[in-house]
């Protein structure tokens, strides 16, 4: 049985106050005497680590980075919604709402969204107080622009630096509150293992990168905010230190990991240009604002794109989405694309891209408009394909970007473990089958500013004056022993293949056989090849080095056999869900105009796996999802 998700009852614009009213409360001079330990110090982490060091908690957090400015979230583009209305265009809290709802594809839990977009208003307030430098009018006003998925502007942005400018927003508050002694902070230390007592979570222990010690730190809570797991495809645009390990750690001790086959392909990625590269690099999808996507009508089309006449060119998403045109949801960009690139009209040396053309909004608001908007991504993009966008459009083609699965919580944020929270992407709550474009550092925010600071005390009330469980506990002790026996026979397989040989054969699997498309024969082929490929891995493994000093090979191979586990429940997730939402799309379920079909009958509802051993196959555990305020109905954006 799943547990309780603890949604409250009574009218949905009065559910977040009225829990926050009836949750239980640790008055400001008992915080002190709570310890709390934050894993991730990115967008969600540095902000929950910040907040409640405010509150006077004292907290721990980790990161496996040098600084936690090198967290994933600086790498965030576009914006972040808010449902702040500035354009009077039709906006509202209910909109965002409804707009993030639908975007999932009716899969995500309603209350968990009503509060995303209540809160959002507020964080633009938070980070505008901070000096995050929001692009604005002319009159000084905040500006907004428009995203995939929704017809108003709702969007707030840094030119192309949001999430660089959001996160060091987030760190230097976060880093005040080291220096007044709230929070301590651990770099180059990656967690290994999640530590349970008396079926609590009670703390971690980590690995210091540099030197090798393992370490055990205890805590009357732990708070998991360390991100999602799509590098499972190696090639992906996630940076290539962004893992599951924390996350599956978890799992393995009881924490349920939930909907692991919703993963997001993100549309305007620029395309690999050869078979050895390590990742993909995101292009924001404020692009589509002002970009018009197209390719040849004519297959094998060899000409320039200035020289094929506008009566030859095929702006697919225009023709066949006119109401939303260029701004679809992500997904359904992605599909289309994929499409008419399989069926031969790609466009590039490796006829695998369409093109992001700017030539119509230049010459409608001049060079100098769009430099103003777009002046960073335009730069990056040239180069890294030595192209000039403003004078030829971009290729892109989509890529793996963001995972909408992660760990089960209930509306606390806690998961299946009592006393262990997960926040932003590294949890599954709120954004069903699919992302909006925007929304993820929004997401990341209201988890750490807003949402778990006033969900965390309603748990450690009741534990005032508990001690800590000791790190010299066995419980301890015994993490420590199997994290150091792993490491043990990871170097001591002394195969012949490296970690990333192994990284690259499962990304491949991976994306062949559960990418932008789904179907039962390659499902099960995919389990089969990953079991195989697994098998060897354990077998034909070289992790060269030792255990006590810098070792990138070992650090990677204790990730990657954390992705093969997942990528196997992936798979059956997958196959499990004999319906199309969202970013899981079975070929065996759509539309006659190829759309996704849902199955609401047997399919609404969140899949939450519980670990079993490793040699068997997880448990289903099955969320029923109810949609009182936005109705069910088959998306459309035509």
């Amino acid at each position: 049985m799943l547990p309780d998700s603890k949604v409250p009852a009574g009218p949905m614009a009065e559910k977040w106050t009225n829990h926050k009213f009836h949750s239980k409360l640790v008055n400001p001079a008992n915080k002190r005497k709570f310890k709390i330990i934050v894993v991730g110090t990115g967008l969600a982490g540095s902000s929950a680590a910040a907040t409640l060091g405010e509150l006077g908690y004292e907290v721990e957090a980790f990161t496996f980075h040098d600084s936690p400015r090198r967290a994933h979230s600086i790498a965030a583009q576009g914006g972040i919604n808010a449902a702040k209305n500035y354009r009077n265009d039709g906006d509202s809290v209910h909109r965002l709402f409804y707009d993030t709802v639908k975007g999932g594809d009716y899969r995500s839990r309603e209350a968990n969204v009503h509060r995303l977009a209540e809160v959002s208003t507020n964080i633009i307030d938070q980070m505008a107080a901070q000096g995050v430098p929001f692009a604005r009018e002319y009159g000084g006003l905040l500006a907004n622009r428009s995203f995939g998925g929704a017809q108003v502007s709702r969007t707030f942005y840094a030119r192309g630096q949001t999430g660089q400018q959001l996160l060091l927003g987030a760190y230097q508050q976060m880093m005040g509150q080291v220096k007044a002694g709230k929070v301590k902070l651990h770099t180059n230390t990656e967690m290994l293992d999640l530590v349970v007592k008396d079926g609590e979570a009670c703390g971690i222990v980590c690995r210091n990168l540099v030197t090798g010690e393992i370490t055990s730190h205890s805590a009357h809570a732990v708070v998991l905010a360390t991100g999602g797991y799509g590098n499972v495809f190696y090639l992906s645009t996630n940076a290539m230190a962004c893992n599951v390990t924390a996350a599956w750690r978890a799992h393995r001790k009881g924490a349920y990991f939930a909907n692991p086959s919703f993963t997001q392909i993100h549309p305007t990625c620029i395309p690999a240009s050869d078979e050895f590269q390590s990742k993909l690099t995101l292009m924001s999808e404020s692009l589509r604002n002002d970009g018009r996507i197209w390719v040849p009508r004519q297959l094998n089309e060899t000409r320039a794109a200035k020289d094929i006449p506008e009566a030859e060119r095929n702006y697919y998403l225009e023709e066949k989405y006119p109401a939303f045109g260029n701004l679809v949801p992500r997904d359904v960009a992605s599909r289309n694309a994929k499409t008419v690139v399989d069926a031969g009209y790609g466009v590039g040396p490796l006829k695998n891209g369409v093109y992001l053309d700017f030539a119509d909004a230049i010459a409608r608001d001049g060079r100098d408009a769009i430099e103003a908007r777009y002046g960073n991504l335009f730069q990056m993009y040239e180069r890294i394909t030595g192209e000039d966008p403003y004078t030829q459009p971009m290729r892109i083609y989509p890529a793996t970007h963001y995972t909408m699965g992660g760990l089960w919580v209930d509306y606390n944020l806690m998961t299946t473990i009592p006393g262990l929270y997960a926040t932003g992407e590294s949890n599954f709550s709120d954004h069903g089958a699919n992302r909006l474009g925007a929304s993820a550092l929004m997401q990341g925010l209201a988890d750490g500013y807003f949402v778990l600071p006033n969900t965390i005390g309603d748990y450690l009330a009741p534990k005032l004056n508990q001690p800590l469980v000791d790190t010299d506990d066995d419980v301890f002790k015994e993490s420590e022993r199997l994290i150091e026996e792993t490491t043990s026979h990871f170097l001591g397989i002394g195969g012949s293949k490296s970690p990333d040989h192994f990284h690259r054969e499962l990304g491949k699997i991976v994306w062949n056989r559960i990418g932008m498309e789904r179907d039962e024969e390659g499902l099960k082929s995919a389990i089969e090849e990953i079991q195989a490929l697994s098998k060897e891995f354990w077998s034909d493994l070289k992790v060269l080095g030792d255990a006590k000093s810098l070792n990138s090979s070992l650090e990677k191979a204790g990730r990657i056999a954390d992705f093969f586990e997942l990528a196997e429940l992936m798979a059956r997730d997958a196959l499990d869900r004999r319906e199309s939402c969202g970013g899981h799309f079975r070929t065996e379920s759509q539309t006659p105009e190829g759309e996704a079909l849902r199955d609401d009958d047997n399919y609404a509802h969140v899949s939450a796996w519980e670990w079993n051993d490793k040699d068997t196959p997880q448990t289903k555990h099955a969320e029923e999802l109810t949609f009182d305020e936005v109705p069910l109905t088959q998306r459309s954006y035509k």
